[in-house]
């Protein structure tokens, strides 16, 4: 497995899949075009951009680029790199029939092609020995009291607040949001700020 400071963003789940199954990043999906209406997706993403940097990992075809090129306008270009898969006919091996232009996506890669793209992408390739931060956990929100209490959903809510991350997500995409950004130090210490 290999570890990647980045996080990447990929089309959909399959593109994850495929892609979890050789680095070890942060992966998150623009499911399609819903990326052009989910404004707390692409704030989301902005604000993992911003703090990690984002790797664009979408398909070679027409669709991929356009939602690359929407990533691009919304997205500072300095928080960005581009990973870029050759254009390799056929179909993948889920599907009855191929694609629109008859091209492979990222699901269809080979693991060392993917690993290439990355590397050509200029994605920061981590030593294995590396220091991983500690994850957060649901406990974690637990004991700071932002779920299963009383008042967790206006902590919750502060807290986001406080974050600049969307004021309407679960306590579920909260935690996936605050591992993406935070360590459990980091979020301990916001908690005891006032």
């Amino acid at each position: 497995m290999i570890r990647i400071r980045e996080a990447i963003v990929v089309e959909g789940r399959y593109d994850k899949n495929t892609l979890a199954q050789i680095v070890d990043a942060p992966i998150l999906e623009t499911s399609g075009f819903a990326i052009f209406k989910d404004k707390e997706q692409l704030a989301l993403l902005r604000k993992v951009a911003h703090q990690r940097g984002l790797i664009v990992f979408t398909d070679s075809d027409g669709a991929g680029f356009v939602i690359r090129n929407h990533l691009k306008s919304a997205i500072e270009p300095k928080y960005l790199k581009h990973a870029y898969i050759p254009d390799i006919f056929g179909k993948e091996r889920r599907k009855a029939v191929a694609g629109k232009e008859g091209k492979l996506g990222v699901e269809g890669m080979r693991p060392e092609t993917l690993v290439e793209a990355l590397r050509r992408a200029g994605a920061t390739f981590e030593d294995e020995k590396t220091h991983t931060p500690q994850t957060i956990t649901k406990q974690d929100l637990v004991e700071l009291g932002l779920s299963g209490g009383k008042d967790s959903s206006e902590k919750r809510k502060a807290l986001l607040k406080k974050l600049e991350l969307p004021e309407h997500m679960s306590a579920n995409a909260m935690l996936q949001a605050l591992n993406l950004l935070y360590t459990a130090d980091e979020l301990r210490q916001f908690m005891q700020e006032k």
